[in-house]
């Protein structure tokens, strides 16, 4: 695409957007062009409050399925647009809610918290929803004397459990895309820039979290780069989120603790399915209200802690 043809389709989508009142939310892991024409980037929790306070009457959401649910979910009366079906989460696709009643058959008096990325049928079997932002403070907040469910990321709820000293029940699921980072990639970028600030994100395994200076979701690698007195940081996410930091912090050095942290599900989305959502209205989340219920119920339970 020449630099004529993408200015035409920037100024398409900006004319649309206006002419259906609609805002375009774009996760950090997006690609650079969709997150340059967003009005708002953010992760998860930042995206779903914004989803959830905007007064526009249709939310473009550049990310993948599981997020437009959610701002479907707690946005009811808007529009929800997802540019590519396609774009779905592996590690949602790892538990179903079937999965979650055979737990609590198994718990009867265990709270089932549930890491944002899951289906709104999961959420619906959830007393909780969390995010990697707020999944430490929701266990917190939970009665010692309940035993605690935690699905379906067991990397993240192993550093909660690390993080609170209570003991989870975790299911086995996982980001295929952070699984990957493994202790030799933190060991090799230490020897080579002793002096880069290491983060990573808690989806990676436990092993890489405990080696890394922080911990943090993608919005607290945001905040961190920019209040931080370092120089360089190592990044331990998806590569997407390095467009960002290094437009927001020019500055500053931003290496990745790999090449090949990229998900594929998170670059399906471009300007041209902007382009096409906006104006055929295709490719519209909608929930059953019956499953929209149960899950909300546990989602606004996540944003009251938040």
């Amino acid at each position: 695409m020449s630099l004529t043809e993408k200015q035409e389709l920037i100024d398409r989508i900006n004319r649309l957007r206006r002419e259906r009142r609609a805002v375009i939310l774009a996760h950090n892991y997006q690609i650079e062009e969709v997150q340059d024409i967003a009005d708002f980037c953010g992760d998860s929790l930042d995206l779903s409050r914004r989803a959830a306070a905007t007064d526009a009457e249709v939310i473009v959401f550049c990310g993948v399925h599981f997020m437009a649910e959610t701002a479907a979910i707690l946005s009811p009366e808007k529009t929800v647009l997802l540019p590519d079906l396609q774009a779905g989460c592996p590690m949602a696709d790892m538990i179903d809610a079937a999965c979650v009643r055979d737990l609590r058959n198994k718990h009867p008096d265990a709270l089932v918290v549930t890491y944002v990325n899951s289906s709104a049928e999961v959420k619906a079997e959830s007393d909780w929803c969390c995010t990697s932002s707020n999944a430490e403070k929701v266990v917190r907040n939970l009665p010692p004397d309940r035993p605690i469910v935690f699905i379906p990321d067991q990397h993240l709820g192993e550093w909660v459990q690390k993080q609170t000293g209570r003991q989870l029940i975790l299911w086995p699921g996982y980001c295929p895309t952070h699984r990957h980072l493994k202790p030799e990639h933190i060991h090799r970028i230490r020897s080579q820039h002793p002096d880069a600030v290491v983060m990573v994100h808690p989806e990676c395994r436990l092993q890489v979290c405990q080696l890394a200076d922080a911990v943090l979701s993608t919005s607290g690698m945001i905040r961190m780069a920019r209040e931080h007195s370092a120089q360089k940081f190592a990044v331990g996410t998806e590569m997407g989120i390095l467009h960002r930091l290094r437009r927001e912090n020019p500055q500053k050095v931003f290496l990745p603790l790999s090449e090949r942290l990229i998900c594929p599900n998170m670059k399906r989305i471009n300007l041209e399915k902007i382009a096409r959502a906006l104006e055929l209205g295709q490719s519209q989340i909608v929930v059953d209200e019956r499953i929209a219920s149960g899950a909300r119920r546990a989602l606004e339970r996540m944003l009251e802690v938040a």
